[in-house]
């Protein structure tokens, strides 16, 4: 049996530089921040290391700093059925932490990453007294309304070129994930796991992107060039 430390007990206290990774964190006023800011913890799960497990209770709300993280359940079936990726930037779980329910959904890294956490009673502390919090989380639930109202329709695709392109505009949507930019760090086969088809499979749909001035491969991820045409492909 492991011994080796969970990822809840590798926690630690955030670095300056990964405090100003934190999109809310600046919204705050300064006596929020000063209480938050104590608060705040950060952990690096590995390579399939799960961050949250269904039926877990809620005690965190937890944003990616670096790294990539899969939302994903079981069917009845026993399928693997994925709802997202959450890349840089990325805060989910707010719904469940409003409601202090427990996970409906796994959360797993795909590689090694660093998340950063926020325990339960002060993201409610914080709805209770921050203006500017509350306008962040509101932003949070309505983008995420958005998001899987759009991965209901890519579901429905069976086009394989549209399932990899509407996905990756999902992955580089700036207000749920303002941490990748112009610029996603996500290998074939990561985006693979995302997509549900085959690394081969998610090579065709990506070279045929690229060909079509969309997105440009570079090593170690892809940089988009037209978001609107990965946003419309299909129509």
């Amino acid at each position: 049996m492991s011994t080796a430390p969970s990822v809840y007990q590798r926690r630690r206290a955030l670095t300056e530089q990964e405090l100003t990774l934190i999109p809310w964190f600046a919204l705050l006023k300064d006596s929020e921040r000063k209480r938050v800011e104590s608060q705040l913890v950060v952990s690096d799960p590995m390579s399939g290391d799960y961050v949250c497990r269904v039926g877990r209770q809620a005690t965190y709300w937890f944003g990616v700093v670096e790294g990539l993280l899969k939302m994903s359940t079981d069917s009845a079936s026993g399928r693997s059925i994925t709802f997202t990726g959450v890349p840089p930037g990325g805060w989910f779980g707010e719904g469940t932490v409003i409601k202090r329910e427990s996970y409906r959904y796994n959360i797993m890294a795909l590689r090694n990453s660093v998340v950063a956490g926020l325990p339960i009673d002060t993201f409610h502390w914080l709805l209770d007294n921050s203006i500017g919090f509350n306008r962040f989380v509101m932003n949070q639930l309505n983008e995420r309304l958005a998001q899987f109202i759009e991965a209901r329709e890519i579901d429905r695709s069976t086009d394989p070129d549209v399932r990899v392109a509407r996905n990756l505009a999902a992955l580089f949507n700036p207000r749920l994930f303002p941490g990748v930019g112009e610029v996603l760090r996500i290998t074939q086969q990561e985006l693979a796991y995302l997509v549900g088809l085959s690394r081969q499979r998610v090579n065709v749909a990506l070279n045929r992107l690229e060909a079509q001035g969309a997105i440009r491969i570079e090593y170690g991820g892809m940089r988009v060039l037209d978001l609107a045409a990965l946003r419309t492909s299909g129509n």
